[in-house]
């Protein structure tokens, strides 16, 4: 026996002893929730025997007991999730080394393969595959796999996607849809790549789509027994979400193309985790609202009502001095520091909120907050009295790399609505990669979302400087309309010039002004060559229904 395998089988049966001390513990969380059941009831009991009659003693003994129990369900609670986190984690482990031990031992029985084959290797009718590529099914059992693999319908999936292999023309009807098993399946993965979308309030809609919030909650109106009931009055608001399309462009190589079916899922949905995740957890920050969602941040930063806000929504407020916040950390002890840190992160309005806070920051900023915790323990040991968690507050804190240096964005996380549009689609583009032996597809799905009250939210700087509220996302070239050009080119010439304008993109129209001026759709529009006898600038922009407009061509053109 190889002492790769020796090595394997000696992980996996460590593993397996953990995994039968973290079982073990099974049966004595089983007595304790049923120890903490008998109690609950005995509490029940002690309740409902207070009267008014009652000693203020025996009122706050049982008072005492019901905070007692409270805590220690928590405590089981909390014991009893880390305990099955830890068992799936092992459990995760122990089949990855046994798929890569079962791979090793059919390798070395299997034939040689032939000459300048790479393709993916049957043994007993079971697809081995590379384990290293491998994660995205590292939570399903074997027999969970070897079932999604097996579909009819993600069979003729990677059939069409392998028949694109090596093909120097776009394809014909090339939106492939991703089959809505492989998109259940994305969707629950993404919040491995996502780090927000599992903190916000998620909803899957069909199309454009209302959430119904409550406002606030009245008072009871106290009156006689047999009075009449006073009327109270609830009021509810409305915010509208649509779908944007998120995606782009992913190169899957040639080989993985020809490899096994679950390590051609795998990668493509790797792909597409990773490239959606960073740009959705982006847009929920800093998102414009503009072909995409609208950001916590850009709402705070706002100082005007939008054009374009919700009708039915609820009252628009000015929160950009509130919520916008700065910290001049100079001359402060840390216990200062945080003391000012946590008073302006309070800001946060935690009405209508059903779940805790989040801070996110770069890892620059979370160091710095570190160092400001640095302290010595009763042994003499340096600690940080913080763990991913703020000081005194408690909300999480999730690194984000998008983030600037010093800034702190973050708030009540149910009260920022993610809507979900299903109909992922993968395609092949128009080129292959032939250089690096990839065939390059494209993956894109569909999000929208906003804060549904911008109050539950704040951003701070700690370095004493205007947080930043708006962050530059990768340019949506494909469905901007080209920059006109000019010619001649710009320059200085020896008598007047006439000037042609042209834009690649098929069916723009182009406006100009000669005079400086931004140019817009109610300028002059181009229809021949422009006569410039006199030293002028020529500015230009194209425009096209459905795409964005052009930038703008500035041009000077000095005569002599």
């Amino acid at each position: 026996m190889a002492l790769k395998q020796l090595m394997l089988i000696k992980r996996i049966n460590g593993l397996k002893s953990k995994l039968e001390e973290l079982r073990a513990k099974d049966a004595e969380f089983t007595t304790r929730s049923e120890a903490m059941k008998t109690r609950e009831a005995e509490l029940e009991a002690a309740v409902n025997e207070i009267t008014e009659t009652s000693t203020e003693e025996e009122q706050t003994a049982v008072d005492e007991a019901v905070a007692a129990f409270e805590s220690d369900q928590a405590t089981l609670t909390t014991e009893q999730t880390e305990n099955d986190e830890a068992k799936s984690t092992l459990e995760g482990e122990i089949q990855t080394l046994q798929a890569e031990l079962d791979e090793i031992d059919n390798r070395s029985k299997a034939t040689p393969p032939t000459q300048g084959s790479e393709r993916k290797k049957e043994i007993g009718g079971e697809v081995r595959v590379k384990n290293n590529r491998n994660k995205f099914f590292k939570d399903l059992a074997i027999e969970q796999r070897d079932a999604f693999i097996a579909r009819e319908d993600i069979k003729d999936f990677l059939i069409r996607v392998r028949d694109f292999k090596g093909q120097k023309r776009s394809v014909s009807g090339s939106e492939l849809m991703i089959p809505d098993v492989m998109l259940e399946l994305l969707r629950d993965n993404l919040y491995r790549y996502s780090k927000l979308i599992s903190r916000v309030r998620v909803r899957t809609v069909s199309g454009k789509a209302r959430q119904t919030i409550a406002g606030a909650i009245p008072e009871g109106v106290w009156t006689e027994a047999v009075a009449s009931l006073n009327e109270l009055a609830l009021s509810f608001t409305q915010i509208e979400v649509d779908g944007y399309k998120v995606g782009g462009f992913i190169p899957i190589a040639n080989s993985t193309l020809e490899d096994s079916d679950i390590n051609l899922i795998s990668e493509i949905m790797d792909y597409l985790g990773q490239a959606i995740g960073y740009a959705v957890d982006k847009a929920i920050l800093y998102g414009t609202g503009t072909k995409m969602p609208i950001g916590s941040v850009t709402r705070l930063a706002q100082t005007s009502q939008p054009s374009n806000w919700d009708d039915k929504g609820p009252a628009w407020t000015d929160l950009h001095v509130t919520h916008v916040l700065k910290i001049n950390p100079s001359g402060m002890t840390a216990e200062v520091f945080f003391a000012n840190l946590i008073q302006n992160l309070a800001v946060a309005v935690p009405n209508y909120a059903s779940g805790g806070t989040f801070w996110c920051m770069n890892r620059q900023t979370k160091i710095k907050l570190m160092a400001q915790a640095l302290t010595f323990n009763a042994a003499g040991a340096l600690v940080a009295g913080m763990n991913n968690t703020m000081p005194v507050e408690g909300g999480d804190i999730i690194e984000l790399p998008f983030i600037p240096d010093n800034d702190i964005v973050g708030g009540f996380e149910s009260l920022y609505l993610l809507a979900e549009r299903s109909g992922a689609q993968l395609a092949m583009s128009d080129q292959v990669k032939f250089i690096e032996d990839q065939t390059v597809f494209k993956g894109t799905a569909r999000y929208d979302g906003k804060p549904i009250f911008g109050e539950g939210f704040v951003v701070v700087n700690i370095n004493n400087v205007d947080p930043t509220t708006s962050l530059a996302f990768s340019a949506d070239a494909a469905n901007t309309v080209a920059t006109p050009k000019a010619l001649p080119i710009a320059g200085s010439y020896t008598g007047a010039q006439s000037v042609s304008l042209t834009c690649d993109t098929q069916g723009a129209d182009i406006y100009y002004t000669v005079d400086g001026s931004a140019p817009t759709a109610s300028k002059t529009k181009y229809n021949g060559p422009i006569a410039v006898a006199a030293t002028a600038t020529i500015k230009a922009i194209a425009i096209k229904t459905g795409m964005t407009d052009s930038a703008v061509l500035s041009a000077t053109y000095t005569i002599s």
